[in-house]
C-alpha cells in the first residue's frame, strides 16, 4: 500500500509554516489596517491574534505528540470526541486552507498588474465593480497549473519551491521597512489609537493571517524529523509571523498618512510611492509581494489538500479523496479539487480578496475551537495516555484556547460587532453545501 513519503526537516517545516502565514497580506491590506485600527490599535490587534494562535498551537503541540498523523486536526477531534466532530473539525480546516488559497490567483493577477500592466481583452463581467476580463484569468490559471504539477511531485519539491520564494519575500519587506521608517514621519501614524470598531475590524482578518501555522500538523506523516521538535516550529513560526505583521504595520504608518494608504491600489505601494521618488523600489516590493503570493497559494495547497486525502482515507469523504499518485505518492485527486478551485476563484474577481479572507477567517476559528476542545476532552477522558509532549498547567492552556476561540466565533456571527456580511455568509453556506452532499456519499463506509 502506498504512503506519505517522509522528507521534510525542521528547517522545511519552519519556512513552510512561516512563509504561508505571511505571503500576500501584508502587501495588499497593511495599510488598510493601520487606516482602521490606528498603528497601535492595529498592531494590539495581532497581537491578540498572536496570543490566540500560541494557546491554540500549545494544545496542537501535545496532540500531535499524542497523534503524529496525517490530517491533525481531523485525528484529533476523532479520537476525542468522535466521528461527526472530527468531520466537522476536517471540513473547516479545509475551507480556511481553501478560502486563503481561493483569492491568492486574483492577488497574483492584480500584483502583475501592478508591474507591467495586463491588456484587458475578452471583457466577460463586472463582478462587485472589478471588470473580470479573460486575459487577466490567464495569468492565475497557468500559475495555478504549475503549482498543481509541483505538487504532485511531491511535497519535497514543493518545500524547495517554498525556500526561494520566501527568501525573495522577507527580502522585499526588509526593503520596505528601511524604507518606510528611515523616510517616513511619525506624524502620519496620528492618532495611534481610532476606536473600538476600527481595531475590531482589524480583529476579524487576523485569523486569516495567521492561517498556515497548522499547515504543520497536516505534513506530519512527511516529516523526516523526531516528534518532540515539532513543537517549536509551530510556537516559532506564529511568533516571526506576529513579528512581521506588526513590523510592517509600523512601517506603513509611518510611511504616509491614512488617506494615502486606503486609495485606490495596493496600501504597502502607495505607502512605498508616497514616501520615495523612486519607483524602482515599489516594483522590488511588488516582486517581493509576488513572491509571498506563491509561498503562500502553495502552502495552503499543501494544508488542503492533506485534509483532504485524510478525510478521503478516514472515510469521511468518498474514498477518491484519500488516493495516491502512484510514482509520488502524492493525494491526487485532493490537489486536483483544491488546484481547480483557485484556478477558478479568480472570476469573481479583484474585489473578492476581503470576502475570501473574512469567510475563511470564520473557518479557521471553527477549527481552533474544535482542536482546543479535543484537547480538553483527551486530558479528561484519556489522563493517562502517554505524552511525549506534555504541557504544564495543560487545562488552563486548554480552557483559554476554548474561550479565545468562542471569543472570535461570536464576532463573526450576525449579533457579533462586525458580523460577516451576506456575501461572506454565502461562500460559507456554499461550502457547507458542498460538503453536505460529500459526507452524505460517503455515508456507510464509516467502521
Amino acid at each position: 500500500m502506498n504512503s506519505l513519503k517522509r522528507s521534510l526537516t525542521f528547517n522545511d517545516i519552519l519556512m513552510l509554516a512561516f512563509s504561508t502565514m505571511i505571503g500576500w497580506g501584508w502587501v495588499s491590506l497593511a495599510g488598510s489596517w493601520s487606516a482602521s485600527g490606528g498603528m497601535a490599535g492595529a498592531s494590539i490587534a495581532f497581537v491578540l491574534g498572536a496570543v490566540l494562535c500560541i494557546f491554540v498551537g500549545l494544545t496542537y503541540c501535545e496532540l500531535i505528540s499524542i497523534f503524529p498523523y496525517a490530517g491533525g486536526e481531523i485525528v484529533f477531534s476523532y479520537n476525542a470526541i468522535g466521528y461527526h466532530a472530527a468531520w466537522l473539525t476536517g471540513w473547516m480546516t479545509a475551507f480556511a486552507y481553501v478560502g486563503v488559497a481561493a483569492w491568492e490567483g486574483a492577488a497574483l493577477a492584480t500584483a502583475i498588474d501592478y508591474l507591467v500592466e495586463i491588456p484587458r481583452k475578452g471583457y466577460l463581467f463586472t463582478v462587485a465593480g472589478f471588470e473580470v476580463y479573460f486575459s487577466w484569468l490567464i495569468i492565475p490559471a497557468v500559475t495555478g497549473s504549475v503549482l498543481i504539477f509541483i505538487n504532485f511531485r511531491g511535497i519535497k519539491v514543493s518545500a524547495v519551491f517554498q525556500k526561494v520564494v520566501t527568501i525573495l519575500l522577507v527580502l522585499g519587506g526588509i526593503i520596505f521597512a528601511a524604507v518606510g521608517t528611515l523616510k517616513g514621519d511619525i506624524a502620519n501614524a496620528m492618532p495611534l489609537i481610532t476606536d473600538t470598531k476600527g481595531v475590531f475590524m482589524v480583529v476579524l482578518a487576523v485569523p486569516a493571517m495567521f492561517v498556515g501555522f497548522d499547515v504543520i500538523p497536516q505534513a506530519t506523516e512527511e516529516m523526516d524529523l523526531p516528534i518532540r521538535k515539532i513543537p517549536g516550529a509551530i510556537i516559532i513560526s506564529i511568533c516571526l509571523a506576529a513579528l512581521w505583521y506588526i513590523l510592517m504595520i509600523i512601517t506603513a504608518s509611518f510611511a504616509a498618512p491614512a488617506s494615502v494608504l486606503t486609495g485606490e491600489g495596493l496600501s504597502v505601494i502607495n505607502a512605498v510611492n508616497y514616501v520615495t521618488l523612486y519607483p524602482l523600489v515599489g516594483k522590488l516590493i511588488i516582486i517581493s509581494a509576488i513572491m509571498g503570493i506563491l509561498s503562500s497559494w502553495n502552502g495552503f495547497l499543501i494544508g488542503a489538500t492533506r485534509v483532504l486525502y485524510a478525510m478521503g482515507k478516514y472515510n469521511m469523504l468518498p474514498s477518491f479523496f484519500g488516493s495516491l499518485h502512484k510514482k509520488y505518492n502524492t493525494p491526487f485527486f485532493a490537489t486536483l479539487f483544491v488546484g481547480a478551485i483557485t484556478i477558478f476563484t479568480p472570476v469573481l474577481g479583484r474585489n473578492s480578496l476581503q470576502w475570501f479572507v473574512r469567510a475563511s477567517s470564520f473557518g479557521t476559528v471553527i477549527t481552533y475551537f474544535m482542536v482546543a476542545l479535543s484537547f480538553v476532552v483527551m486530558r479528561y477522558r484519556f489522563p493517562d495516555r502517554e505524552r511525549p509532549f506534555k504541557l504544564r498547567h495543560g487545562l488552563f492552556v486548554g480552557y483559554m484556547a476554548i474561550v479565545i476561540s468562542l471569543f472570535f466565533i461570536v464576532l463573526y456571527l450576525p449579533f457579533g460587532s462586525s458580523s460577516l456580511t451576506g456575501t461572506e455568509w454565502t461562500i460559507v453556506a456554499a461550502w457547507v453545501f458542498i460538503g453536505v452532499i460529500l459526507y452524505t456519499c460517503s455515508m456507510g463506509r464509516h467502521n
